[in-house]
């Protein structure tokens, strides 16, 4: 072969490669805008199914999904002005008792129910047991609670002591029932009266209404308030330590797909006893499990969204939010044997619900399913954490819709009492 051919050749192979080259960039553009264009289609995931994602789905949903709400995670500061210290001259020889009823939702507005009362009257405040919702019977604070981080919180406020004197009795101790965020004009009027003719008197809070607006007109009352409510009731360290470690398994769950942690508080039990009101604007209330995962789907959250729901244990009820989220979970699907023997029992419900508070504080997203004190109490930990992606499901949401505009008004509005102690 001459020289010229060789040339000749090796021209040809060049031209050749190029040609295969760019055959490759053509056909590797084209799946790449192809794989972006397809609508993913979730599986449905039996409660005894695995759900097995490989790398490929992985970078093929994280092209598909955008996130929803931006994070923010920038924690508020208290803004309230500190309680005047308690003086001497101004405490009584008497006491206030009380419970903890209901579950942690409900436990931080009765703790400082308790506290503004007491200061009020300058009364020794009597550290509570906790009600269990179910069986009715009793539990120390301590099952639950930091002892030692409640006394510590309220130094100074009120005077607090562990137990009652062996010489005081609680036998034919008047009980009265005090309307959350009681107050000065009701200490007054109606508690004063009975506290100074007996020493002694047990407040139960109840909820008049869902306001969550303080209205005392009284700056001192206030703080105690903030005081009390945002940080006293801490969980006892092994309580703790599970649900942050169920906290983090999610997290990490979520990041390995490139996804969102959301926690739902969807709780069957609730919603069968009768949720089925709307609002005075002809809203609904509640909202099914079904209801959700449609409702989550149409403002942009993906199949690899990682979802966890207050319900214990698994109901057929979750089986359509699972086909349509095939990474929800319970309690019951994350913790160990031993852990569930534990928190898991029949006589643990207000460990479930402790643990249930502590998560749904702690999601990237948290989604109500009902109106109440969890949904409320919940977004206020999250306000003051900075965590304020909290979004409220909707029956009509349009094709263009976005997660942030289905916010709280807790949020949107700040009209929430922890705007009131933090800043």
């Amino acid at each position: 072969m001459t020289s010229m051919e060789l040339r000749q050749a090796f021209a040809g192979l060049l031209t050749l490669s190029m040609f295969i080259m760019l055959g490759n960039m053509i056909k590797k553009d084209h799946f790449d805008y192809a794989v972006e264009d397809i609508e993913v289609q979730a599986t449905e995931v039996s409660q005894q199914d695995s759900v097995t994602v490989t790398q490929e789905n992985m970078a093929t949903v994280s092209h598909l999904t955008k996130k929803p709400l931006k994070q923010n995670d920038k924690a508020l500061k208290p803004c309230w002005n500190p309680p005047a210290p308690l003086k001497e001259e101004d405490q009584s020889k008497g006491f206030v008792i009380f419970s903890l009823t209901n579950g942690p939702e409900y436990h931080i507005s009765q703790i400082a129910d308790a506290v503004v009362v007491a200061r009020y009257l300058g009364a020794t405040l009597v550290l509570p047991d906790i009600k269990n919702s179910k069986s009715g019977n009793s539990m120390n604070l301590g099952d639950i609670y930091d002892v030692e981080n409640v006394l510590d919180k309220l130094n100074g406020f009120v005077k607090v002591t562990k137990t009652l004197p062996p010489q005081v009795s609680t036998r034919s101790t008047p009980i009265v029932r005090v309307p959350n965020k009681v107050s000065q004009d009701y200490i007054l009027n109606k508690i004063k009266p009975i506290y100074k003719a007996k020493g002694i008197v047990k407040i139960e809070s109840f909820f008049p209404s869902t306001n969550t607006t303080i209205s005392r007109n009284n700056n001192n009352l206030d703080s105690l308030s903030c005081q009390a409510m945002f940080g006293t009731l801490q969980l006892q360290k092994d309580i703790q330590e599970e649900a942050e470690s169920i906290v983090q398994k999610l997290q990490t769950w979520s990041q390995e797909s490139n996804g969102l942690f959301v926690a739902v508080d969807l709780r069957t039990e609730v919603l069968k006893k009768g949720c089925n009101g709307k609002d005075g604007k002809g809203r609904k209330q509640c909202y099914q499990g079904y209801e959700i995962g449609e409702f989550l789907k149409r403002v942009g959250f993906g199949q690899e969204t990682v979802i966890y729901v207050t319900q214990t244990k698994w109901s057929p009820d979750l089986n359509s939010l699972r086909h349509m989220f095939p990474k929800t979970y319970t309690k019951e699907n994350i913790m160990s044997a031993t852990k569930k023997e534990k928190f898991l029992s029949s006589e643990s419900i207000e460990l479930e619900k402790a643990i249930d508070f502590y998560i749904c504080s702690e999601s990237d997203v948290f989604v109500p399913s009902v109106p109440g004190p969890f949904y409320e109490n919940v977004a206020g930990m999250r306000i003051v954490s900075g965590k304020d992606q909290v979004i409220v499901p909707s029956e009509i949401v349009s094709p263009e819709a976005s997660a942030s505009e289905h916010m709280s008004p807790y949020v949107t509005k700040k009209n929430h009492i922890a705007y009131k102690c933090f800043c």
